[in-house]
């Protein structure tokens, strides 16, 4: 009779299992966006974008960080001299530590967006219950938003702009020692390399979300269309 009611409940919860992840949840499809999205589980959705933003946001983050400790050590080392040389010269020196705490900076204020955006939406799908459609496909809209918004981020860094910004401000470097203080060689040596340390910075920046948004309104999301017959989604928060 216990062997009876135990293979009973086993059934039970076996069956109640392969329900839950054969069942798709259906979440509209953003005007622009391909049709076969519409296809695939929302649950699913949602877990690629989630999967592809924290992805971007730890190389985000590797990328600011490191570059912010280099250049900021960079400038604390220009200081190291200055001690020992003329002090006519010094202000070489003074002007390499200054153009590297304003290089610092804008990985401080303004790190790229998927740093921040990639936390929260951890946070929103891990508060998400199994059993509630609504909530995933509300969130699912948020989690596009993202998406696309942390792509155009990317986009946007990548501009001519952030290149001509690049050369224009380190040609103030030049301006600045040489016509200020008639230091031509040490002003090209500051401007050249910070030009070059610059470049190297904008060519080094994470862009994969830019083609990751383009694939998604494609409905190009690699694994997602099967994960819901493979039930790997609900493995783990779903």
């Amino acid at each position: 009779m216990r062997r009876s009611l135990f293979a009973a409940c086993v059934v039970a919860v076996w069956v109640t299992t392969t329900a839950r992840c054969a069942r798709a949840t259906t979440c509209a499809v953003a005007p622009g966006t391909d049709a076969r999205l519409g296809t695939i589980d929302g649950r699913a959705r949602l877990n690629w974008i989630e999967q592809r933003l924290d992805q971007e946001a730890s190389k985000g983050n590797l990328w600011g960080r490191g570059w912010a400790i280099g250049i900021g050590a960079a400038g604390v080392g220009s200081l190291a001299p200055v001690p020992f040389v003329a002090a006519s010269d010094r202000i070489d020196w003074y002007a390499g530590a200054g153009t590297a705490a304003i290089g610092v900076i804008p990985f401080v204020v303004a790190p790229l967006a998927v740093t921040r955006d990639a936390p929260k939406l951890r946070a929103a799908v891990a508060g998400v219950p199994p059993d509630d459609d609504a909530r995933v496909c509300a969130l699912l809209i948020d989690a596009e938003g993202k998406l696309a918004a942390d792509a155009a981020d990317e986009k946007w860094q990548q501009g001519w702009w952030m290149h001509a910004g690049n050369v224009a401000f380190n040609t103030g470097v030049l301006l600045f020692l040489g016509l200020g203080y008639h230091h031509w060689t040490s002003g090209a040596i500051n401007a050249l390399s910070g030009a070059a340390v610059g470049e190297v910075i904008l060519a080094t920046q994470p862009t994969n979300l830019i083609e990751d948004a383009a694939a998604y309104d494609r409905g190009e999301l690699s694994g997602a269309a099967h994960a819901m017959s493979l039930g790997w989604m609900y493995g783990g928060r779903f």
